[in-house]
């Protein structure tokens, strides 16, 4: 099988790297693709972080280095008969432990030190401010892979954990599940909330101004999900108006964030560049479920992660 690497997947690790790792797969070639239909027609399948229109006419196959996928067309995918696969699955640990350093660095007090430091300041925080995450309490929104690797790690650290998802069906790791209707339930007096959640008609602008005047005025949003997902302007005015304690942003609804956003200028407010998921295998992670579909294509089976 011959698959194209889109240079899109650039902004995430070097195409290179990820070619080595799947040409050192029996049954496998994989070229380099520039943005160019021509030598993209002649794979059988592409590896792709960004969407391309001609996609549709060029492959039977498109693989999404991502797991959300919301970028991809996915109705004109079906009636193409082009499948559709993401990147589901690998996330939990990197996700996990980037949620986890959000929290301890608002408990802690460290944003705020190295923001200090920055200034040549030496600031000693009020005595009541710093605490500790044992027995504070998380609100997970979202609770695949990724809300699982948030939950599984503020259980380490003797959070009480509570999770929303479609179905209120319980999970292991997790005190108290949540369908969505009970969303704002579940928000009341959660330190921490995190949204770990796919972009979808049903998520989109999920978090706006009622659900944020749910939240305790000592609470911290952090949002690994999509910037859909919150009403950017609302959490903008919540955070002005001292609504919130913080936030800690991985995703915005433009990317990058503009340079007028008042956002940065916050001193309550962690900007990451949509990076919580990076990590220096990534590129191995991705490879593992490529070269585990190419052997289930062989086989006639259903793709891992397989959307469409």
């Amino acid at each position: 099988m011959k698959l194209g690497i889109h240079e899109s997947v650039e902004a995430v690790f070097p195409p290179a790297e990820l070619r080595t790792a799947l040409d050192d797969a029996d049954g496998v070639e994989a070229e380099l693709i520039g943005d160019d239909p021509i030598a993209l027609g002649a794979c059988d399948g592409v590896v792709t972080f960004a969407y391309r229109e001609y996609f549709l006419d060029a492959v039977e196959w498109v693989h999404s280095i991502q797991a959300g996928v919301d970028r991809f067309p996915q109705a004109e995918f079906e009636a193409e008969g082009i499948t559709l696969t993401n990147s589901t699955g690998i996330h939990g640990e990197s996700v996990g432990e980037t949620v986890l350093g959000y929290m301890t660095a608002f408990a802690r007090n460290l944003h705020a030190y190295r923001s200090a430091q920055e200034r040549s300041e030496w600031a000693d925080p009020a005595w009541d401010r710093p605490f500790t995450l044992d027995g504070e309490s998380v609100c997970v929104v979202g609770l695949g892979t990724i809300g699982q690797g948030v939950a599984e790690r503020a259980t380490w650290m003797g959070m009480d954990v509570r999770g929303v998802r479609r179905t209120p069906d319980p999970v292991p790791i997790v005190d108290e599940v949540y369908g969505h209707e009970g969303l704002h339930t579940a928000l009341m007096d959660a330190r921490f909330v995190v949204l770990a959640v796919p972009l979808t008609p049903s998520t989109r602008r999920m978090i706006g101004p009622a659900e944020l005047a749910a939240m305790d005025d000592d609470a911290y949003l952090i949002n690994v999900a999509r910037g859909g997902v919150v009403v950017q302007d609302a959490l903008v005015s919540a955070l002005e108006e001292d609504q919130l304690a913080g936030a800690a942003l991985d995703v915005f609804q433009e990317e990058p964030l503009p340079e007028e956003s008042p956002l940065w200028e916050m001193d309550e407010v962690i900007v990451t560049p949509h990076s919580a998921a990076r990590t220096r295998d990534y590129f191995r992670d991705i490879a593992d479920i490529v070269l585990d579909n190419v052997e289930r294509q062989a086989d006639g089976l259903t793709l891992r992660n397989q959307i469409v």
